[in-house]
């Protein structure tokens, strides 16, 4: 994986979580990948398989239009990459739909197979104060 990569691939995640589309889902992890929402998630905590990873992505959608996510790669090595970024969750009463009512940081640790599917992400974020 080189960085433009991974930037395709950060990009293919946004457009699957602004679509919902489980098959664009599923095409971004591998069949045996591990989804971590937090760093210490293990076991049951993760989401194991493709297909655990789509269902549990299509449990409670986001609406459309009330957030906004930019990713970029950070680092890539190898198989490996930390990708940084920020999340936004805009408030319901916002008239422009812009006002923000919540901003994560986000930091995911990404582990790729040879054919440049998902097969570790782990989450890591940080609310933004007030």
């Amino acid at each position: 994986m080189d960085k433009a990569a991974v930037a395709r691939w950060l990009d293919q995640y946004v457009a699957a979580w602004r679509t919902y589309d489980g098959p664009g889902i599923g095409t971004l992890f591998s069949e045996n990948a591990v989804y971590r929402f937090h760093p210490w998630d293990d076991g049951d905590d993760s989401v194991r398989g493709r297909e655990a990873i789509v269902s549990n992505w299509l449990e409670e959608p986001d609406a459309p239009g009330t957030w906004s996510a930019e990713y970029e790669p950070w680092l890539v090595g190898g198989d490996r990459a930390v990708a940084t970024g920020v999340t936004r969750y805009l408030a319901e009463d916002g008239a422009d739909g812009e006002k923000v009512a919540r901003e994560y940081h986000n930091v995911f640790l990404l582990r790729f197979d040879a054919d440049g599917r998902c097969a570790e992400f782990t989450e890591l974020y940080m609310s933004r104060p007030g």
